[in-house]
């Protein structure tokens, strides 16, 4: 079975804040999970509870991979389809990109495929791309800070 990628995978900004020095995680992908299960992974890892928000991910020559559409409201985004790309297949070690979620919020991050290789077979092998690093603190998507935020009881 081919390496699995590493992918660090720094948040640098969004929703009007800069994060100086930005949290962090580094994400195992295999070989033949799509850059939609990618950025499934990286929201899920940056504590996003709500996904309902385009994104796309840009890679060093321009192209950008994310939903073809905007979800059948007939707006043609011009992205290559996130569900059909692989990033085994477009990535190498060494290769820079760029992830976007939440086009106003603008949660912007830093990609970076590491020269580390993992070899998984089927039988330990998660069936996604999963986080196995991690560092700093990740802000809440909203900037709510308690459960009063949510009018929740203490």
């Amino acid at each position: 079975m081919p390496p699995w990628l590493h992918i660090r995978v720094d948040l640098l900004h969004g929703n009007g804040m800069e994060l100086d020095p930005p949290p962090g995680r580094v994400i195992i992908c295999g070989p033949e999970h799509t850059f939609g299960e990618l950025a499934y992974a990286i929201n899920t890892a940056f504590a996003r509870w709500d996904h309902g928000h385009l994104h796309y991910f840009e890679l060093t020559d321009g192209r950008r991979i994310g939903f073809p559409d905007d979800w059948g409201r007939g707006l043609d985004l011009g992205w290559e389809d996130q569900d059909e790309l692989l990033p085994a297949k477009e990535l190498a070690p060494g290769d820079e990109f760029t992830f976007t979620f939440d086009l106003g919020d603008d949660w912007s991050h830093r990609c970076r495929v590491l020269q580390a290789e993992t070899y998984l077979d089927a039988l330990e092998a998660p069936d996604r791309p999963v986080p196995i690093l991690g560092w700093g603190t990740i802000p809440d998507q909203y900037d709510r800070l308690s459960p009063g935020d949510f009018e929740l009881e203490d």
